[in-house]
């Protein structure tokens, strides 16, 4: 029973985001380089334990103030069902494991997880009760992630304009997530989350429209511009529409559906978004490797 409850507080449904570690031998075209990619593997594997970790950290932090929010008192420490001391317990071991595998095979792998777990640390405990310095800290870990994939192959042709986007995509999807928690809890926010004293909704909104603009931008120089674009510029084109439309999606779901406090849940159930997401790293793939 406990050990089921560790394994939910690790939220395996939330390492989807550790995927950004593989945009690097996606768009150097080494997917199908078999070291390279088993390189990549074990860097999402370790990912994920240190992602684990920062989650075990911020239940741990947030425990009564997870009891106070409708949906976080469920999960396993709030909930009582994972004595804290084990979540403790592990949130030592996995990162101690993490790095001293990444050591084993790449020095700046473990590197990356040290910055990656200190940032998420400082979060949990400082940043996360500033405002609009909380939504950048979450954007540079994924950042991180990027950089963690590039790092554990000879990266050749990875343009940094994709660091831009992943960056202004997972702000986008932060800034979203705060505005619908905003909502969702009302006169309460601010007992949940310090920083929900000072954001306003008038004042996210504002942030996702540059936020959004700004992807949409970075994306297309990306496709038109990018000399380490190893396929035809016309091609490349061909995957804005699949991008503007998960973003336009993405903003129905935001305020039409009134979903979004958790980005990994809404692309789990959100058929429209999922077909748009396997669509586009489809026609990716196709470019990149067929043609």
């Amino acid at each position: 029973m406990v050990a089921y409850a560790l394994l939910q507080n690790m939220r395996p449904r939330q390492w989807a985001k550790n995927g950004f570690v593989f945009a690097g031998i996606v768009f150097d075209k080494k997917l199908t380089e078999g070291e390279s990619l088993w390189r990549v593997i074990l860097a999402f594997a370790l990912l994920c334990l240190a992602a684990s970790t920062i989650y075990l950290i911020n239940d741990i932090v947030d425990v009564e103030k997870d009891r106070l929010h409708p949906k976080k008192k469920n999960r396993p420490i709030a909930s009582g069902r994972l004595p804290i001391r084990v979540a403790v317990g592990a949130a030592v071991i996995f990162p101690t494991v993490a790095v001293g595998v990444a050591l084993a095979y790449s020095p700046m792998l473990a590197l990356i997880l040290v910055l990656y777990l200190v940032l998420h640390i400082v979060y949990s405990y400082f940043l996360k009760a500033v405002v609009i310095v909380d939504v950048f800290a979450i954007a540079a870990g994924f950042v991180l992630r990027v950089l963690a994939g590039v790092v554990v192959i000879e990266v050749q042709n990875f343009s940094p304009w994709l660091y831009a986007c992943a960056g202004l995509l997972s702000l986008f999807l932060a800034i979203g997530k705060r505005r619908q928690e905003l909502v969702m809890l009302g006169d309460n926010a601010e007992h949940v989350r310090k920083s929900y004293r000072d954001y306003t909704l008038p004042l996210l909104d504002d942030m996702l429209r540059l936020v959004i603009s700004s992807t949409a931008i970075a994306y297309t120089l990306y496709a038109t511009e990018a000399e380490t674009v190893l396929v035809r510029q016309e091609y490349m084109l061909l995957t804005v529409p699949f991008v503007y439309y998960g973003l336009f999606r993405y903003l129905f779901v935001l305020h039409v559906k009134e979903q979004g406090s958790d980005p990994t849940e809404v692309l789990f159930v959100d058929r429209p978004l999922q077909i748009t997401m396997v669509s586009w790293i489809g026609l990716i793939l196709v470019l990149f490797y067929i043609l």
